[in-house]
């Protein structure tokens, strides 16, 4: 900030105190305007981050429930099937009769099908790399932070869960059984056991992201008044 110099004398101490106060206001009114400027940029910046993040979970939760979906059918496909097969060993029907049993069961397709979203975050990234996300007031940062998290806990799970109830060589020896028409019941029982199991632990978690995330957006308004002005 460039002062110029006073071009009369100073009188009296009365005058220096004159200038002495405009030099400071002028200071204090620079400093002001200074830091509202990098406030109105923060402000803007937070809004803008706010509102790629917001726009990033609601492309993740759409297709989490998409994925939700077709796991909740698959898994019920399967349930069925185990269900029907368990009964048939239950009630020692021969092995032959099982197996065409499952042969019918199983002709259109027999896979784990498992659909898992694919979860973005490049908006939480940027926000974190830029400092925006700094910005953001803690109430929304909160909401943001736990979805996120989630999201990385999710994915995790889904890998544990696999590791832990799937035996995939055993399923691929199923598949090939089933095209040859030469399936062991309980086998297969065992195998589509396990199928069933990894949909609905993926369902359980996938239903309680589904709500996380929910958790994460602020809620609907159908004023459209109040929708411009959130906007």
């Amino acid at each position: 900030m460039h002062i110029e110099p006073q071009n009369t004398r100073l009188e009296s101490s009365r005058d220096f105190a004159k200038h002495y106060l405009m030099i400071v206001l002028s200071i204090l009114t620079a400093l002001g305007l200074e830091a509202w400027i990098e406030h109105a940029h923060h402000t803007h910046a937070a809004a803008a981050s706010s509102a790629r993040i917001e726009a990033e979970i609601r492309i993740n939760l759409s297709q989490t429930e998409a994925s939700l979906k077709k796991d909740s059918a698959q898994l019920q496909r399967l349930t069925a099937i185990r269900d029907a097969v368990s009964t048939d060993i239950k009630t020692h029907l021969p092995d032959e009769t099982i197996r065409q049993h499952i042969l019918a069961l199983t002709h259109n397709s027999f896979d784990l099908d498992l659909n898992f979203p694919q979860l973005r975050h490049e908006a939480w990234d940027v926000a974190v790399a830029d400092q925006s996300a700094s910005w953001i007031d803690h109430e929304h940062m909160q909401r943001y932070s736990v979805a996120y998290a989630s999201q990385r806990d999710s994915v995790s799970l889904l890998n544990e869960d696999t590791a832990l109830i799937m035996n995939g060589s055993s399923m691929v020896n199923t598949i090939a059984d089933l095209d040859t028409g030469e399936v062991q019941p309980r086998d297969f029982l065992h195998t589509i056991s396990q199928m069933r199991a990894m949909l609905d632990q993926t369902t359980q978690n996938l239903r309680l992201f589904v709500g996380t995330l929910k958790a994460a957006l602020p809620p609907e308004s159908t004023d459209p008044a109040e929708q411009a002005g959130h906007a």
